[in-house]
């Protein structure tokens, strides 16, 4: 939910704020409450020594890209419709994952990919119906928003890369420093001065934004993926409910059965990588020991 609102906030303000400054306030005013998080854990500054600074900037650049995407999806399509989008990215994940990390997919995880592209095409059907011109807002949306999905799920194998070695906080940590970075880079493009109640609104996007990654990461660390992930998808829930009250949005029938499909691919992927995971721990505990 926390995440979610972070996204009405930055929706409600790209009318008067441009993207760059949307995204710098997403970056920078989220690095005051993980600072504040790792001190109270006790890993300020030790969890951020890295030797790996190319693999953070990678990992920064891709998420800096999908972060742009997103807001700028968020811009032209109702909250609800660009949530789904979204939920296309971990499928994605899956895929690259098979070209970048060498990593097996089997039949029923493909198969599961493959319908969850079919809901995505549902999804953004109402936006393409007429084709991709200048003048149709929502077409330009719908493609900016599914090439974010598509640079996150880039983002996330580069994570899964940056795991082996580098903590969870720095990881976090550098990916809002990077970002920070390259949001400033459109500086020369116009930004604007903010009125005060916009200025609470930039520093509550950050905010928000770094503790909903806070929480995200003890979830994780408390439990397991199979128990967390399924919870990603209640987003669904509260961005109709935001998008009805707060923008008046109603999302096409096709939408909700295109992501529907996609919640529900994405549902069988994890339930199928948490029964894989059993059966290897099952494996390894029936293999004897090495003499």
């Amino acid at each position: 939910m926390v995440l979610v609102v972070m996204a009405a906030m930055v929706k409600y303000l790209t009318t008067s704020v441009p993207i760059g400054e949307l995204m710098f306030a997403r970056s920078f005013f989220a690095l005051p409450p993980l600072v504040v998080w790792m001190a109270f854990r006790r890993e300020f500054p030790f969890a951020l020594k890295t030797r790996r600074f190319k693999g953070h900037m990678l990992r920064g650049a891709f998420g800096a890209a999908a972060m742009a995407g997103y807001f700028v999806g968020l811009s032209y399509l109702p909250l609800p419709d660009m949530t789904a989008i979204w939920f296309v990215a971990p499928l994605l994940t899956l895929a690259l994952a098979t070209v970048m990390l060498g990593e097996t997919v089997g039949l029923l995880r493909w198969s599961a990919v493959g319908i969850g592209f079919l809901g995505v095409i549902l999804i953004l059907s109402p936006h393409l119906g007429s084709g991709i011109s200048a003048a149709d807002d929502a077409a330009i949306g719908a493609v900016i928003g599914f090439a974010g999905a598509a640079l996150t799920a880039l983002a996330m194998i580069q994570v899964r890369q940056l795991t082996g070695t580098e903590t969870t906080a720095a990881i976090v940590f550098y990916f809002s420093v990077t970002a920070t970075l390259f949001s400033l880079l459109t500086l020369p493009f116009g930004w604007v001065v903010p009125d005060g109640r916009t200025a609470l609104l930039l520093v509550a996007i950050g905010t928000v934004g770094g503790v909903g990654q806070i929480l995200l990461t003890l979830a994780y660390r408390y439990a397991p993926v199979s128990v967390i992930a399924p919870f990603d998808y209640t987003a669904m829930i509260w961005s109709l409910l935001i998008g009805y009250v707060v923008f008046g949005e109603v999302p096409y029938p096709i939408v909700l059965v295109g992501s529907a499909i996609v919640i529900g691919a994405g549902l069988f992927v994890i339930w199928r990588e948490h029964q894989l995971g059993i059966k290897r721990e099952r494996q390894r505990k029936a293999s004897p020991p090495p003499v």
